[in-house]
């Protein structure tokens, strides 16, 4: 059976290209970028060079670019140690409420340590709202954070004008971009940023090192600590093999940026045009435009999301139920419901991400095996049979 992966915002297949730039930073370059030795000087010009890559692409100094294990740990660093930083200041941090787990999870905590944390409000179709962010901003206001593209449904914020509002009232403002970087063209300048975390996984680089942009002036504390690495900000062996993939992923991607935008996102908008033509009781979660060019998530009415994932999956076909990082929870999911979204049918959403090496052929044969799952499971469900007759979702 053919397996066809459609679940590309969770993580991508490292291109062979970056697997190949890897190879000798396992086995012959494998110094420690901290030794002093010829071995540990190798690794660190190879460090360096990532590092001067990425920073060229998105517009900032190489001394304003820290590598971390991933997302999740930029998106700690950034909120704690903001928070941390300039809590003499003011002890206010504003965030969307559609952010990844790491940015919530982690605002939760940084209540219980006597912080006050304020959700500006999103539309229906995630976008924020800008006049209420104004309306929460304090002169205690330290921090405000909003996803630069949301991981579920795909919507492009407008951070540009968030970074203004922020810095109105003198408080920083921090971007998750991970869903964006080398699918989007970033410039920190333009967008107006103190801060914005990365990922190499989804863009086809390895998993395990991501960065974080601090631009200079801004003050951050260190959450892990016990080294010099990262100009004595971020301690622990520094990860070669994984900055060098990560800095030939971003180059590859940003260098093929426009082709796979027009290229994903025409996949994207076949398979949206035909479930929205051929499968009853959908809903198209998020905006058709101002949307990442991979993402399609679907909500349908009466059956659950993760029956649907199931019976995919048993015809090869790979998709998601949210978010990777929460997909493991019976709870809906925390981005449908902050849209509106009712409950019930927010169990019932599926999320598609397609990628640079799909094609059409896939797109209709997962259309296909999704509309025929859809009615199998619908016949099954008792809720469809009592009210099946409602034609509106």
């Amino acid at each position: 059976m053919k397996k066809i992966y459609f679940d590309h915002a969770a993580t991508t297949p490292v291109d062979k290209r970056v697997f190949e730039k890897m190879v000798p930073y396992f086995t012959e370059i494998f110094g420690n970028a901290n030794s002093q030795h010829a071995f540990g000087r190798e690794a660190v010009s190879a460090v360096d060079e990532a590092r001067d890559t990425i920073a060229k692409l998105i517009n900032c100094k190489p001394s304003e670019l820290y590598f971390t294990s991933g997302g999740t740990e930029s998106d700690n660093w950034a909120l704690r140690g903001v928070a941390n930083a300039y809590k003499n200041k003011g002890n206010h941090i504003i965030i969307s409420p559609i952010e990844h787990a790491a940015m919530l999870v982690t605002a939760k905590a940084l209540e219980k340590q006597g912080f006050k944390v304020d959700y500006m409000k999103v539309d229906e179709y995630g976008f924020v709202d800008l006049e209420h962010l104004k309306s929460i901003m304090t002169d205690k206001t330290i921090l405000v954070g909003c996803m630069l593209a949301n991981n579920e449904v795909g919507t492009i914020e407008p951070i540009a004008e968030i970074a203004k509002i922020a810095h109105e009232y003198g408080a920083l403002c921090f971007t998750d971009a991970v869903q964006a970087a080398g699918v989007l063209k970033i410039d920190v300048k333009e967008l107006g940023v103190d801060l914005m975390s990365m990922s190499s996984h989804k863009i086809y680089g390895p998993k395990g090192v991501g960065a974080l942009y601090i631009r200079n002036g801004v003050k951050v504390d260190s959450i892990i600590t016990g080294g010099h690495q990262e100009r004595t900000k971020r301690g622990g062996t520094t990860n070669v093999a994984g900055v060098v993939g990560f800095g030939e992923a971003f180059k590859i991607a940003v260098s093929e940026i426009d082709k796979n935008f027009e290229y994903v996102s025409g996949l994207r908008d076949h398979f949206i045009e035909r479930v929205l033509k051929e499968v009853p009781y959908v809903k198209l979660n998020g905006p058709r435009e101002n949307r990442l060019p991979a993402n399609a998530d679907f909500s349908f009415k009466y059956i659950e999301g993760e029956s649907i994932l199931f019976s995919l999956d048993l015809a090869g076909i790979s998709v998601s139920s949210g978010s990777a990082c929460s997909s493991g929870s019976l709870e809906p999911s925390h981005v449908l419901l902050a849209l509106g979204v009712p409950e019930g049918l927010a169990h019932g959403s599926i999320r598609f991400s397609f990628g640079k090496h799909n094609t059409i052929e896939e797109v209709d044969y997962a259309v296909d095996v999704l509309r025929d799952s859809v009615k199998r499971l619908r016949e099954m469900s008792p809720l469809f049979k009592i009210q099946g007759d409602i034609k509106n979702v």
